[in-house]
């Protein structure tokens, strides 16, 4: 693919989250914003900072609804299409496709978001650990899946990284293929890359990047509310706002959603053989300058 080429979309992806047909019936505007990630990669916090930039900071926006992940197979995508047809305000919506899983299109602006594997492993965990019986009943027991169901998760983190890791991204689906996919077409004009650990050491600089590349000019008399209202503590504080369904479908509500939004805990549980092998399989799999972006967000 050149470095310019719009991808095209060849093939559908399933399983107990995805229904991908969604975007072959999606209608795009020209100003909308498509928010992209493997997953438990800062999605909800760019969510959040989009809204906070469209909205000039204002205090109790319901982002989750605004926003929501188009490709998650539940609600059937006819009732999730005419809701986001009525919203009158630009547009911010999340996949969590690989890229020829997708509609793509040449007017939409793209957000894609990197996090180290093992940091996303790690959160994944929490997330899967914690779902409720309405989690699996919602995705495991409502028409349309397709393939297995997804199960609970084993007792211990490290059993859950090997299966991850040596099942190309079981329970959930591939990672290396999601992040290659994206990198493939990084240098399209409207492709932005963004990675949660640029996010964790300057959050003003990086929402001003942003907001430049999506043409939208700060009101900089709220530029302190944007900046409280994007902060880990306010989110976690007001989470059922910005979390799916209230947070309804993990223990202990939404705030278990938002966990602990840190870098580098499996270091203290993953051996060095261990870690060496996760590295030199990024490189394998991604290529040197793509795997060191995803580790430390410098490219």
């Amino acid at each position: 693919m050149s470095s310019h080429a719009v991808p095209q979309k060849t093939r559908e992806f399933h399983n107990h989250h995805f229904d991908s047909t969604i975007w072959n019936d999606f209608e795009f505007r020209d100003d909308d914003i498509i928010i992209a990630t493997y997953a438990k990669s800062g999605t909800t916090w760019v969510q959040q900072i989009i809204a906070q930039l469209l909205f000039d900071g204002a205090d109790g926006l319901e982002t989750a609804e605004m926003s929501p992940w188009m490709d998650l197979r539940v609600p059937p995508k006819d009732i999730k299409l005419s809701s986001v047809v009525a919203q009158t305000h630009r547009r911010f919506l999340k996949t969590h496709l690989p890229v020829d899983a997708l509609v793509f299109s040449g007017q939409a602006k793209y957000v894609y978001i990197g996090r180290d594997g093992r940091d996303v492993l790690w959160s994944l965990y929490n997330h899967h650990a914690n779902a409720n019986s309405t989690w699996y009943e919602a995705l495991n027991d409502t028409p349309g899946r397709v393939g297995p169901p997804i199960d609970k998760p084993p007792d211990t983190i490290t059993q859950y990284y090997h299966d991850w890791f040596d099942k190309n991204g079981y329970p959930w689906w591939p990672f290396w293929d999601n992040v290659r996919s994206w990198w493939t077409i990084r240098d399209l004009p409207n492709v932005y890359f963004l990675h949660f650990a640029n996010l964790k050491s300057d959050m003003p600089k990086e929402i001003r990047r942003l907001a430049e590349y999506l043409d939208i000019s700060i009101n900089e008399e709220k530029w302190d509310d944007i900046l409280l209202h994007c902060s880990f503590d306010y989110m976690k504080e007001n989470a059922t706002r910005s979390v799916p369904l209230g947070g309804a479908f993990w223990d202990g509500g939404a705030k278990t959603f938002i966990h602990k939004g840190t870098n580098g805990r499996w270091r203290d549980i993953l051996g060095e053989d261990e870690i060496s092998q996760y590295e030199a399989r990024a490189v394998q799999e991604l290529g040197r300058d793509c795997a060191h972006w995803l580790a430390t967000g410098e490219k």
